[in-house]
């Protein structure tokens, strides 16, 4: 079965999702949209060192999305302020990363496949990858879920009940690290916060729990991934591209249920 590339496709997809989903919710509560892209935009130069010294593109990519976050953690809060930290860091790492793809023979035409994702080409050895940073990602925020709820919701609240916010955001970092790694065969670097956040954003208007929405966004990442692979079949659009859009149209539509649902609470309270 997994000799047919469109399944293996459609496994990765579900892999990334699987991944993305627990870890976006935090990046939606803690607000760190720029955070997460910033880190991912890092992940190109981890691809062209990965090509340089013919390492692996997941552990180069890893290697380096965890130095940029590292480095963002250490770096607020000493004078900088965090927007302009992340567009300067984000946007020096995407262009040093494609300059120094530039110097390495061989690899410009592959480098929209890096940055849109080239989720057809998925090898068996990939979806291992996908999978098993998934697994290790899923394990990780399960494994803190409690810590890193009270962490998000007060700091303070975090200090009197023993937990260190600072190594609950070193634990969201790491997760997001290989987060990053994992999705860049699916959509790319470019894409890959708007896997992380879309979902999560769509989920919110539908779940009363942390926990359900954990759950939500999974279930539309997932059938997003398969969607948008079917929808890129069909109609022979970009894949990654036509993923986040089926993302993003799940988005505007649980806009409208939360609109309705507040108009209706408006007018069911004036009666």
């Amino acid at each position: 079965m997994l000799d047919d590339f469109m399944v293996r496709a459609a496994l990765a997809g579900i892999g990334v999702a699987f991944a993305a989903a627990p870890l976006g919710c935090f990046v939606v509560w803690r607000r760190m949209a720029y955070f997460g892209d910033a880190t991912a935009h890092a992940a190109i130069l981890g691809v062209a060192l990965s090509l340089a010294f013919s390492m692996s593109i997941f552990v180069g990519s890893m290697t380096v999305a965890l130095l940029m976050a590292l480095t963002v953690s250490l770096l607020s809060g000493r004078g900088y302020a965090m927007d302009t930290l992340l567009g300067v860091l984000a946007h020096s790492a995407l262009a040093f990363g494609l300059v120094a793809v530039s110097f390495i023979s061989g690899v410009r035409i592959d480098l929209m496949a890096y940055l849109f994702g080239d989720i057809l080409s998925v090898s068996r050895g990939d979806l291992m990858i996908i999978w098993g940073g998934a697994a290790l990602v899923v394990s990780l925020i399960s494994w803190r879920w409690s810590a890193l709820l009270t962490a998000t919701l007060n700091e303070d609240l975090a200090h009197a009940s023993g937990i260190d916010p600072k190594r609950e955001q070193l634990v969201l970092t790491l997760a997001l690290a290989v987060t990053v790694a994992v999705a860049i065969k699916v959509v790319g670097v470019l894409l890959i916060a708007a896997m992380l956040i879309i979902p999560a954003a769509a989920a919110r208007p539908l779940s009363r729990t942390p926990e359900g929405m954990a759950i939500i966004a999974g279930a539309i990442g997932m059938a997003s991934a398969v969607l948008g692979l079917r929808g890129s079949y069909m109609f022979d659009t970009p894949t990654g591209p036509t993923i986040v859009c089926v993302t993003a149209t799940a988005f505007l539509a649980t806009s409208v249920i939360k609109s309705v649902r507040q108009a209706r609470q408006g007018h069911n309270g004036r009666g």
